[in-house]
This record gives C-alpha cells, structure tokens and sequence, in this order.
C-alpha cells in the first residue's frame, strides 16, 4: 500500500491510496488465516442454546412487562395525586365561597338593622311631632274659641259701641 499526498486544500488535506500486490516477500506477514473448522454440534448443544434463547427471551419479556407495570403505577400514582389536589382545591374554594356568603349574610343583616333603626327613630320623631301639633292645634283652637267667645260676650253685653 502506497500513500500520495496530493494537493493540500483550504478545509484538509486530500491523500491518493494505491494498493500493491502483495510482494513474496511479506507472503508471510500478511497471510490471511482460514476461518476455524467447526465441530460437530450435537443435539443436546443445539437444545441447550435453543433453551438458553428462550430463556433470554422470557428475561427480556418480564423486563418489558415490569417495566410497564411500573410505567402503569406511576401513572395511576400521578392519576391519584392529581384527583386529590383537584378534590383539595375543590374544597378549598368552597370553604372560600361559604365564608364569603356568610360574611354577606352578616352585612345584609347589619344594614338591615341599621335601616330598621333609622326608620323606627324617624317614625319616633314624627309621632312626637304629630303629637306636639296636636297640643299646639287644640291649644290654637282653644285659643281662637276663646277669643271667639270673648268677641261675642264684649258684643252681646255692649262693652263696644
């Protein structure tokens, strides 16, 4: 075998192979060997190898089902704990809205009563009201009655001419 450099090049270097023929004398270095005689395989060799293979076989089987039994659990797993966090979240947002609803509850009924109080103060005020201008009416009434009367006792007994 011969190497050539040839003409070297900006991205490496190129190189021209030439193979010889073997020359006499390196006859001996380079001898290719004869592949190794086969024995006589028996029956009992070829069952033995034929068991071993079924044997590496159902390994390889148990390996693969093993490890889609695991692939399996750790989806049910994975499954499980995200149906609890959605339960846990589901719970938790409704404790949130009962909380919220009855915070409400508490303010409607406080308003209301707040209300309820400034009506009933009003309704107070305007029978003490009413009451008031009661007296004073009867007492205006009283009053003009009696300056009704006295009109009339001046004119019927002749105090004014």
């Amino acid at each position: 075998m011969e190497v050539k450099p040839i003409n070297k090049r900006a991205s490496g270097q190129a190189f021209e192979v030439i193979l010889k023929p073997p020359s006499p004398v390196s006859d001996v270095a380079h001898s290719i060997t004869s592949p190794p005689k086969k024995r006589d395989v028996s029956l009992e060799d070829i069952q033995k190898k034929l068991e071993a293979a079924e044997n590496r076989r159902r390994s390889q089987e148990a390996q693969v089902l093993k490890v889609l039994a695991e692939k399996r659990e750790h989806e049910r797993d994975v499954l499980l704990k995200a149906m609890e966090e959605n339960s846990n979240f589901s719970k938790m947002a409704e404790e949130k809205l009962i909380l919220k609803m009855e915070q409400n509850q508490e303010n409607r009924e406080a308003h209301r009563a707040a209300m309820m109080e400034r009506l009933l103060e009003k309704v107070s005020k305007t029978v003490r009201l009413n009451k008031l201008l009661e007296t004073k009416q009867v007492t205006v009434f009283m009053n003009s009655s009696l300056i009704h009367w006295l009109n009339q006792f001046v004119q019927t007994r002749g105090f004014i001419q």
